[in-house]
């Protein structure tokens, strides 16, 4: 269903059962997939690419060009996987020459406010509360929950099942089923409640618990410490992705802090 008062270019790619909200602008590089709802007010500018069943609420600017003065107008895009719901006034750039694209997984849930710059990239199942910011180039891996009013620094990677406490200024890539939290943002423990959540036993949970003990609270440095651990935990998949995350992170990871015990005594 479209309404008269939407603006939608011809050669805008549109699925079926699509709802189209009025003062809705659509341009001409546009594929929206089926069973979309577009709200009033919303901009869907040229190299957007929205999945199908997916929300965007009203005032949502979607694949605007990126705010870099060394885009050129490349032919890039903004990626919306299928089932994710972007509220109102959400801000989502598309790429540069170094993605050329920007991309949302599946089932993501990108609250009011939310700015998500070029070449950002997250996972699936993610949630970004009410008004985070993302700079350029970051990377969010699956199942992470960053709170509301977080500023994230460019090419900072946070790994999956992850939590980051609101107000939080990330600066240091945030290993895989870590909680972040404190200023400057440092370690405060597993995200025991997410991970039980997602079915991970208490043997796994007492296994990461200690990979990150020893990271964090062995007394080594980094290098040490994963050496110590591919020695002394066994390998696992998930022993593996820390190590991988630790050893190949750009920015450097976020320090421990002398609070991380308190909620990870009992699990």
């Amino acid at each position: 269903m479209t309404q008269p008062l939407a603006h939608i270019h011809p050669n805008a790619k549109i699925g079926k059962n699509v709802t189209i909200e009025p003062f809705v602008t659509i341009q001409g590089d546009v594929i929206i997939g089926d069973n979309t709802w577009i709200g009033p007010n919303a901009v869907i500018c040229d190299g957007a690419r929205i999945g199908n069943n997916c929300q965007i609420h009203a005032g949502a600017v979607i694949s605007n060009i990126p705010q870099d003065l060394k885009f050129k107008g490349e032919i890039t895009t903004a990626e919306i996987g299928d089932n994710t719901i972007i509220r109102e006034f959400v801000t989502i750039n598309r790429g540069t020459t170094d993605k050329y694209k920007t991309v949302i997984g599946a089932n993501c849930l990108i609250m009011a406010y939310v700015h998500v710059a070029h070449d950002c990239v997250i996972g699936n199942n993610c949630i970004l509360v009410n008004s985070v910011q993302l700079a350029g180039h970051v990377e969010i891996d699956d199942f992470a929950i960053i709170g509301g009013t977080s500023a994230v620094l460019q090419f900072v990677r946070i790994g999956k099942h992850t939590m980051i406490a609101g107000g939080s200024l990330v600066r240091k890539d945030v290993p895989h089923y870590t909680r972040a939290a404190h200023e400057p943002i440092a370690y405060s423990g597993l995200n025991i409640i997410g991970l039980r959540r997602r079915g991970f036993n208490a043997e796994k949970i007492a296994e990461l618990q200690e990979i990150y003990r020893l990271i964090y609270m062995n007394g080594q440095n980094t290098s040490e410490a994963l050496k110590t651990i591919e020695a002394q935990v066994p390998a696992s998949e998930e022993r593996d992705e820390i190590v991988e995350f630790v050893r190949n992170s750009k920015k450097g990871i976020m320090r421990g802090s002398n609070k991380t015990l308190t909620d990870d005594i009992n699990i």
